[in-house]
């Protein structure tokens, strides 16, 4: 199955100073920003745009439960997970679990926008975040 990337997620303490850097130095356009209160992300998010190329700005709203949170406590601001754009996400967890590839399963949502996505485990990534989505509106 085809992989693309989707975008990048990074984790950061002030969303304003981040908006702000993404806007004023690296030209980005801020696509959209919301709050997610939901069990696993309780963050504020920003979607900027850099021609064509997503970012995502994590912001954590609670400093107890946030994944955020403890992802900035463990290792600090910076990049938090990368993102493929899959054709059908069902269809590549089938594909993932023949190669034994975990995922996990309390991870597995729908967004504001309709994306589906779920995160890869870290111990069979090499310890890198990976989140796996796609956008079933748009087929």
């Amino acid at each position: 199955m085809e992989k693309t990337l989707d975008h990048i997620g990074v984790a950061v303490r002030r969303i304003e100073d981040a908006i702000g850097f993404y806007k004023n130095v690296l030209g980005a356009e801020l696509i959209d920003r919301y709050r997610s209160e939901a069990k696993g992300v309780e963050s504020e998010i920003a979607i900027m745009d850099i021609k064509g190329e997503r970012t995502e700005l994590l912001c954590p709203t609670n400093n107890t439960t946030s994944p955020i949170a403890r992802f900035i406590k463990q290792k600090g601001k910076g990049v938090h997970h990368i993102a493929y754009r899959v054709d059908d996400l069902e269809e590549a967890l089938l594909e993932l679990k023949k190669q034994g590839i975990r995922v996990m399963e309390e991870t597995r949502r729908t967004n504001k926008h309709g994306r589906r996505l779920i995160y890869l485990n870290p111990a069979d990534t090499e310890g890198t975040i990976i989140e796996y989505c796609d956008y079933p509106i748009e087929k």
